[in-house]
């Protein structure tokens, strides 16, 4: 991370921003050491993870408004830990140590973390605020609970939604459990579901970024997930926009709804003929 190579001076150390897979390059290129490209993912947790615990590096110092699973996630060197690396050998090495410790221990990787926590996504409930990571997918899910639900569902209540950090943001075990859907399945859900208590609707929103919308392949998913709901089962597929959803027209199931933010007032429906007929 500080592209030192075998004949590199210390004090020439750099700041490269690097996802694994540039350090498994970086390993090869510079000191003949092989990683399987397979190992990409033990290096983030078991390497990287860590040296962002600890102050050491920084990830998306670039572009912290990047979500978790984007694959532009990289990470570099902080500036406090660069010092100290170009220092090694010096006199001045075991004060920039211990400026470095004394940094760390007063919360350099919070420090770090900050415009992360800027660029967050904040989402508006009865009575709550929640707090999403940053990234398009968050976003979008954002735009499904200020915008398609005040529009087509204005009473419905959320009952779950997902987060690309933390996976399970909001469940409402109580609420769910009430309409017959079992907890044991609730990995099973798609990012957004709500209630709408007066058509006894239960909404299954699909936020389509890094994934699928309601293919047929998981509308069967979500049917057996949900084989014990009492309400009727509404399909969703969400886009921010007519693009992302041109690029996933030929997936979409029947008997499902389109809504695309670009357009929030109106929506596709891929219902046959139910719609068929004059106005």
């Amino acid at each position: 991370m500080a592209n030192i190579g075998p004949d590199t001076p210390w004090a020439d150390a750099q700041q490269p921003r690097l996802n694994p897979h540039g350090v498994i390059a970086f390993a090869r290129d510079q000191y003949g050491k092989q990683y399987a490209e397979n190992t990409r993912e033990t290096i983030r947790r078991q390497a990287i993870h860590q040296f962002i615990q600890g102050g050491v590096l920084a990830r998306n110092p670039d572009d912290p408004s990047l979500p978790t699973n984007s694959p532009r996630t990289h990470y570099a060197l902080t500036d406090e830990a660069l010092g100290v690396v170009r220092a090694f050998g010096t006199d001045a090495f075991e004060q920039k140590a211990r400026d470095f410790l004394m940094a760390v221990g007063g919360g350099l990787a919070a420090r770090y973390a900050e415009p992360r926590a800027q660029a967050s996504i904040t989402v508006q409930l009865p009575g709550q605020e929640i707090t999403l990571s940053p990234g398009s997918h968050n976003e979008l899910q954002r735009l499904i609970i200020e915008r398609f639900l005040p529009a087509f569902a204005p009473k419905a209540q959320v009952l779950y939604l997902g987060d690309t950090d933390h996976k399970t943001l909001l469940l409402d075990t109580e609420g769910l459990a009430a309409l017959g859907i079992s907890m044991t399945r609730h990995d099973k859900l798609p990012d957004v579901v709500a209630y709408d208590r007066d058509r006894h609707w239960l909404l299954l929103i699909e936020a389509v970024t890094s994934h699928g919308p309601v293919s047929p392949k998981r509308r069967l998913e979500l049917q057996e997930a949900l084989k014990g709901a009492s309400p009727g089962l509404v399909y969703v597929s969400a886009f921010l926009d007519f693009q992302e959803f041109k690029r996933h027209a030929d997936q979409i199931a029947w008997e499902t709804e389109v809504w695309i933010s670009d357009v929030p007032t109106h929506l596709l429906h891929f219902n046959g003929d139910r719609f068929l007929g004059p106005r």
